[in-house]
């Protein structure tokens, strides 16, 4: 491994720490700090996350105009300001300020990462790059989050602020890394106007693996904030499962990256994206199976049923990555790889209203999540003969 991956891995996981101390506190700090009621901090947040639907556009054409590096600069620079925002913010106005800045960083930073990962790691398939990132960011996160909880227990309210100021020096001390150490391999040369063909929106095939990667990002998210609400409110669960839960999904997605990549190796990329989805779908149907058990065997029963998730997570995440970065055509790969994020974009605000459904009834919200991973099984078989070849070619590594 070069001494830039090493950098990188290192940065991200730096940046990932930050975000993981004050990004599951956000709402809380609004409400809890500044005062501002629940609905109109829940508004700001959304006005700051539907901002930055505006940015991968902007992003890709930054990518292929001055390099991805850049972009990850401008994005950690954006995501400080907007933190610092929020550490300034007495009333609802600077809350709107703060979540736009901070939504159009996070979308400018995942909108340009997968770009630099990609020139980083050179002219190899990207699958183990990416298994590796993934492994740092998600190492990062949860270990902030287990920090974020020891500030609140030790500080108080006070934690809050000790969060907001450690996430700021987070990003800088993460861009200062990428400044210095972060060097990509010699970037290929693209013509000065891209061919009329090379568009994403005349791309049909990629565009279908955007919609069904997008289905895979929306589990990710409904996992990510339903099951608070189906443990909590729906199971009547005790108060301290849901962190176990994501402890160990943090657990196992930070160190089984590189052993599932080895364990997949003779699938395609393809193949192994149909495999995570069944997962995904096979993970709703256990949940759904949680309402039929004893009250007694739920813990135990849910902890067995995140083993699936995190193991539909490790296979489906690297190769969606690769096979976005390996579809795309080199004179364009910035914007490709930037609508590509459209995916995980489009399925973070859908995810709250899946959520919502749990009002309706415990098993509505499962059915349509497992719904959309078995569609995705079914859809990215068809669409594996329509890709260029190459990029689905299986990777023995």
């Amino acid at each position: 491994m070069t001494r830039s991956r090493v950098a990188l891995l290192g940065a991200l996981g730096i940046d990932h720490f930050g975000s993981g101390l004050f990004l599951p506190l956000a709402l809380l700090y609004v409400t809890s700090v500044i005062g501002i009621p629940l609905a109109a901090a829940g508004t700001a947040v959304t006005v700051g996350t539907m901002a930055g639907l505006l940015v991968p556009p902007f992003a890709g054409r930054l990518v292929d105009r001055l390099g991805p590096r850049a972009g990850v600069l401008a994005a950690q620079l954006l995501q400080a300001a907007g933190t610092s925002a929020y550490l300034l913010a007495h009333g609802i106005g600077g809350i709107v300020v703060a979540a736009v800045l901070l939504g159009a960083g996070q979308q400018l930073f995942y909108s340009c990462l997968f770009a630099l990962i990609s020139e980083v790691a050179g002219d190899v398939p990207k699958d183990r790059p990416f298994a590796e990132v993934g492994m740092a960011r998600a190492g990062g996160f949860g270990l902030g989050g287990l920090v974020s909880s020891a500030l609140l227990t030790w500080f108080g309210s006070g934690g809050y602020r000790i969060a907001l100021v450690v996430d700021i020096a987070t990003f800088l001390v993460s861009a200062t890394i990428v400044v210095a150490l972060v060097r990509p391999a010699k970037r290929p040369a693209r013509p000065a106007r891209a061919s009329t063909g090379s568009g994403v929106l005349r791309n049909r095939p990629y565009l279908a693996l955007i919609l069904f990667s997008g289905m895979f990002g929306l589990s990710l998210d409904f996992f990510l904030i339903g099951t608070p609400v189906f443990v909590l409110d729906r199971l009547r669960a005790p108060l301290w499962l849901p962190g176990a839960i994501l402890f160990l999904l943090t657990v196992l997605t930070s160190v089984g990256g590189t052993l599932a990549l080895r364990l997949t190796r003779r699938f395609t990329r393809i193949g192994a994206m149909r495999v995570g989805s069944a997962l995904f779908a096979a993970w709703c149907v256990a949940n759904l199976g949680v309402l039929l058990v004893p009250r007694s065997w739920q813990v135990p029963y849910l902890l067995t049923s995140t083993l699936v998730f995190a193991a539909g997570d490790l296979v489906f995440g690297p190769r969606s990555g690769a096979l976005a970065e390996a579809a795309a055509p080199a004179e364009a790969k910035g914007r490709y790889l930037a609508a590509f994020q459209y995916a995980f974009t489009v399925a973070q605000v859908l995810a709250p209203a899946v959520v919502s459904l749990f009002s309706v009834s415990a098993w509505l919200p499962w059915v349509l999540v497992g719904g959309c991973a078995c569609l995705a099984v079914l859809g990215l078989g068809r669409l594996g003969p329509r890709l260029p070849a190459a990029a689905v070619t299986p990777i023995q590594s």
